[in-house]
């Protein structure tokens, strides 16, 4: 079951659209298992049920998943523009309890994207980790803040949406940056599972592989999984099945 359609968001000031796809048995009582997914930085919230096997994994694993709308915002709350970060981490997850049958416990949470949506689960994960006991990231961009922020400095990425995201300046906050996240909650005792993956052919391949270097120095559960692979849907879709079948039991 697949629902498309758009909600007003109080956080953004308009109206913004979402995909729910759900699996067959979601009008029974039971509050179902939930896993937002976020999308890249060119993609939008159908992406992930066009592109993947999502229908068959919502019913094989009896999760709901969510897909927002966040344009270009790095799911952050921008300098000049909608507070997305605001409306991602607070009001969305309350909004779609309201709507759609699924449980408001944490361990029944979970929050997975690509690319810049990789980062924004990261960063909703690493803010709120009191919100999600399962963060998986795929192919993710933004982990190393201050060096993207210089790419768009320099011309070399959406430089003027940029600015409308961190300020004509390019600031970079703490706030913005997943590293220092989890530098920040590692000795906590409520922390997410990490998992991220990225394949070897990647244009973010670097990226992510220093990145799993430095969250395995600290204090979570923490895994990193790579194989041949590029960014592109193949990769995503083989990324989010893998991660259904570690941490999910089949419905039988």
């Amino acid at each position: 079951m697949i629902f498309r359609g758009s909600l007003f968001s109080t956080a953004l000031e308009m109206e913004t659209w979402l995909t729910v796809v759900m699996p067959d048995c979601f009008q029974d009582q039971r509050p179902h298992k939930v896993v937002y997914l976020l999308h890249g930085l060119y993609g939008n919230s159908t992406d992930w049920s066009d592109n993947t096997m999502l229908p068959l994994y919502a019913k094989e694993h009896d999760i709901v998943f969510i897909m927002p709308e966040a344009g270009h915002s790095f799911y952050t709350d921008m300098t000049y523009g909608q507070r997305y970060f605001t409306y991602f981490s607070q009001e969305l997850p309350s909004l779609c309890r309201n709507i759609f049958h699924i449980s408001d416990k944490r361990e029944d949470t979970a929050i997975m994207g690509l690319s810049m949506g990789g980062y924004g689960a990261l960063k909703c994960a690493l803010t709120r980790p009191e919100q999600y006991w399962l963060c998986c990231a795929f192919s993710s961009g933004g982990l190393y803040l201050q060096a993207m922020l210089d790419f768009a400095r320099a011309g070399e990425l959406l430089p003027e949406e940029f600015k409308a995201i961190f300020g004509n300046d390019y600031q970079y906050k703490t706030e913005n940056d997943v590293r220092v996240l989890a530098k920040e909650i590692s000795g906590r005792s409520v922390k997410p599972i990490i998992h991220t993956t990225c394949g070897t052919e990647d244009f973010l391949y670097q990226d992510n592989v220093n990145f799993s270097k430095e969250m395995q120095a600290l204090n979570f559960q923490y895994a990193y999984d790579e194989w041949e692979g590029d960014h592109n849907w193949y990769f995503w879709d083989e990324s989010l099945r893998r991660m259904l079948t570690k941490y999910y039991q089949p419905q039988k």
